[in-house]
């Protein structure tokens, strides 16, 4: 149960840190593994629910890793750039909400989150 829980997902792969940052910021190869492995499986993963919802007008990225990361933003569009889900290389490096192409056809944005508070008001509701 630990190594499940503690030493497996991006650590497992990179041997280095599950911190995505960390990886990026690495040279190490292993590091580069495991976050084109996580924006490949996030790829793989959205497209399997796209073909359950029978479309897509929206990829909306959120909490640490959508919103700091831009090249795993990068990455994952990159995956599912046949879907028309393509970047403004300028919106996606900087701050930007929108940061889709003029030209495509999903709409790609970045929308922050408060990840603390919605955790204290999940524990909040299943404790009262």
């Amino acid at each position: 149960q630990h190594m499940l829980y503690r030493e497996s997902g991006l650590l497992g792969v990179s041997g280095i840190s599950n911190n995505m940052q960390v990886l990026l910021e690495s040279t190490d190869p292993n590091a580069r593994e495991a976050v084109e492995l996580f924006c490949y499986r996030a790829a793989c993963e959205l497209g399997a629910l796209i073909t359950s919802l029978g479309g897509l007008d929206a990829i909306i990225f959120t909490a640490s890793i959508g919103e700091n990361a831009a090249e795993v933003r990068g990455a994952i569009c990159a995956h599912l750039s046949w879907l028309g889900a393509d970047l403004d290389p300028a919106a996606n490096n900087g701050h930007a909400t929108v940061v889709s192409a003029a030209h495509s056809t999903v709409a790609v944005l970045v929308l922050p989150t408060n990840e603390e508070a919605v955790i204290a008001d999940a524990t909040r509701a299943l404790t009262n």
